[in-house]
């Protein structure tokens, strides 16, 4: 097992040789402002047997969760999801899914089911969706995707303290103190892929406790274990597309002392200033039509900072549950006077389910996908925020007994991409994540500047009107349901008879029609 710890000052953040303290067997930590990235990597021996089954059947299997909770992305660790858990998963064996996956996510998560958060997956080609790829660089991008609101980790604590706590009695109580820590995460990476095999797990924070990082790091009681450590800066590199770090690295109990260092790296992803956000809400009432309006603050409509020569475009991606959805022949219509009412310039790509007409309950998959490019002012300098509106619709939901039900719908990732220069390499980055969902949709050398959302919940709940199962009146549910089966049963009656009156009128018309012949010969003649 080997673990790499990451504290990221802000530039301008105080430091203390004091702060860090390194010794022959551990290094201490107090009072540090920093965001923080653990990243530790197993191999598949120190795997729960029923995880290290359903690893063996999966080419790669990636889960990004993000907390609803609001926080400020910080370079290198700038990339966005919508809040909530993303699985990617591509099969060992192409179209042969396992059906252990889906058993090994509700244990791990919980089962998704009426207003329980989990995981509502029975089988992977009935439950996922399957994304689409416009990129060659990210070819082998996972072929199946899912999404599930999941405001809390605490299924994912529990399973880690019953299976891996419970096997290491010396660690129990460290390992017990890790696994909780998940539930102050801003941002949670699990990541397989069949060429490693090796499960790496990394949790970040993007903001330090109250009073700072206070912590002690021991050396490993194995030898075939690491701990790397590591407190940088970041600020932008000498090119637009570089992050450059400093600061200093040791590995606890190896080194005598921390090494400083610096390096810089090309970024696919990079913050834009604080004042760049955006805000999400819904237009009310909202019926069964919502339309989501993203407003934008004008210092997120100025073109980022990337070369001269690259082509920029202002982007959004939403996710959406199946209990809403976007007409796809409207949103992708070419109609310049639909598009300019909306402040958008077209609909780039889109997955999942898109029935106009199912309701709710008749749908099998998570939902759907839609990456948008929004369009922007004609000045750099606009004198206001600025709006794109997405109409969209609510499928027919379940009864119940107030008359209405809640949808929670996450809030998209809002970025400008922009076309790096041909001559421009994405080499490696130690701190890179991909398989967002929306990423493998550029090309090779896409940078992205992350908008910031502005609002302490980045989930929208929206209240439908569904039919009310009691109440009072001519229009209460057993009132609606014994009149649909009596107009059925007329119906029913109705085409019989009609049926019947036809075939009759038939059989009298073909009796009669010879005779007719008949004497219309002999007139004839």
């Amino acid at each position: 097992m080997k673990q790499r710890i990451t504290f990221v000052q802000r530039p301008d953040a105080p430091f203390e040789a004091e702060q860090a303290v390194l010794t022959s067997n551990s290094l201490a930590i107090r009072a540090l402002d920093a965001a923080r990235e653990d990243r530790i990597t197993f191999g598949l021996e120190d795997l729960p047997q029923e995880l290290r089954d359903v690893l063996h059947q999966s080419h790669e299997l990636r889960l990004r969760w993000t907390t609803e909770r609001s926080y400020n992305a910080v370079a290198p660790f700038a990339s966005r999801v919508s809040p909530g858990l993303h699985i990617h998963y591509t099969p060992l064996v192409a179209g042969q899914s396992s059906e252990a996956l889906c058993s090994l996510l509700r244990t791990v998560f919980g089962v998704g089911e009426g207003h329980n958060y989990g995981v509502n997956c029975l089988k992977p080609e009935d439950t996922f969706i399957t994304p689409p790829i416009l990129s060659t660089r990210f070819a082998a991008s996972a072929s199946l995707q899912l999404y599930t609101q999941l405001p809390s980790l605490q299924p994912l604590v529990e399973f880690i303290r019953n299976s891996a706590c419970s096997q290491h009695k010396v660690s129990g109580a460290e390992c017990n103190e890790r696994a909780s820590s998940l539930l102050t995460a801003d941002a949670v990476d699990i990541d397989y892929d069949s060429i490693s095999h090796a499960l790496t797990v990394s949790t970040l924070w993007n903001s330090a406790p109250s009073g700072g990082w206070t912590e002690d790091f021991h050396k490993p009681t194995s030898n075939s274990d690491q701990v790397e450590f590591g407190i940088l800066a970041a600020e932008p590199g000498l090119e637009p597309q570089e992050i450059k770090m400093g600061g200093l690295l040791t590995v606890v109990g190896q080194d005598k002392k921390m090494k400083p260092t610096m390096f810089s790296f090309p970024s696919r992803h990079h913050p834009l200033p604080k004042d760049a956000g955006y805000t999400v809400s819904f237009s009310t009432p909202t019926g069964l039509h919502p339309t989501m309006s993203i407003t934008m603050s004008r210092s997120a409509l100025k073109r980022p900072p990337a070369p001269d020569d690259a082509t920029c475009a202002l982007h959004t991606y939403l996710t959406l549950p199946s209990s809403v959805f976007g007409d796809q022949y409207q949103l992708g219509t070419n109609d310049p006077l639909f598009l300019e009412s909306h402040n958008l310039a077209a609909l780039r790509a889109v997955s999942g389910e898109t029935d106009l007409e199912a309701p709710d309950w008749a749908v099998q998959r998570w939902g759907s996908n839609w990456l948008f490019e929004l369009a922007t002012p004609s000045t750099d300098s606009p004198q206001s925020n600025w709006s794109a509106t997405i109409p969209l619709h609510l499928r027919y939901l379940h009864p119940s007994e107030s008359g209405y039900q809640t949808v929670h719908v996450p809030w998209p990732v809002v970025f400008w991409a922009c076309t790096a220069e041909d001559g421009t390499k994405m080499g490696v980055n130690p701190f890179d994540r991909t398989n967002l969902g929306w990423d493998g949709l550029f090309g090779p050398r896409t940078m992205f500047y992350q908008l910031h959302p502005e609002s302490e919940h980045l989930v929208e709940s929206v209240e439908v009107p569904v039919l009310k199962l009691t109440g009072k009146g001519l229009f209460k549910a057993k009132n609606i349901e014994l009149g649909t089966c009596v107009a059925i049963v007329l119906g029913f009656l109705w085409v019989l008879w009609r049926l019947v009156r036809v075939s009759w009128s038939s059989g009298v018309s073909s009796e009669s029609r010879p005779v007719r012949s008949a004497e219309g010969h002999d007139k004839k003649e």
